[in-house]
């Protein structure tokens, strides 16, 4: 059966020892509770690492207006980009501000980043599992008051993490080093 918001909400509220919900919108407080916290803990979480599943690939085509000054070009993001992510096509010759990348290469701009993934049935498992831990943390104290409990939840999320971090490495290629000039100049 897949995965939705509702079961991540309440495997959440199942670690923190809390009554379960039926919707977002329930009137208690552990709907309250999920209901602020669940899509920044899932935003936050999608972007903290290159979580395969989130990555996506999109061409940009440049802006009609260029930046205002240092650079020549610039590229408006893909409304769902949580984090562009860095690539050595253009080398270290862009930068991203608020929802703009900057770059005196002209297009296309290949870009390679993390996209908002909001329906739970699209996650892999093991970051499922993260997103819970990292909800049942946000709300344990307003639900339980205990310090306790959330130490222990800590260490439950961490594992997760590891695990989930671990099972993603082995679903991607190895990366390539960059050049060392070093190297480059004794061949």
């Amino acid at each position: 059966m897949p995965q939705t918001i509702i079961d991540c909400c309440n495997s959440a509220l199942q670690r923190v020892g809390a009554a379960t919900i039926m919707s977002l919108s329930d009137n208690s407080p552990e709907a309250r509770a999920c209901s602020v916290a669940y899509d920044s803990n899932r935003r936050d979480e999608m972007r903290r690492h290159p979580w395969n599943f989130a990555i996506t690939r999109a061409v940009l085509a440049p802006d009609a207006t260029a930046p205002a000054f240092d650079y020549t070009y610039q590229f408006t993001l893909p409304t769902d980009c949580l984090r562009v992510l860095r690539s050595d096509y253009y080398g270290s010759d862009w930068v991203v501000e608020g929802r703009k990348i900057l770059t005196n290469y002209d297009n296309p701009l290949y870009l390679r980043y993390i996209a908002d993934i909001t329906d739970p049935t699209q996650w892999d498992g093991t970051f499922y599992n993260v997103v819970t831990g990292a909800l049942a943390i946000d709300i344990c104290e307003r639900l339980t008051q205990s310090n306790t409990k959330k130490e222990m939840l800590v260490k439950q999320y961490q594992d997760d993490v590891r695990i989930a971090r671990r099972m993603n490495a082995f679903e991607s290629g190895p990366e390539d080093g960059p050049d060392d000039s070093w190297l480059i100049a004794r061949l």
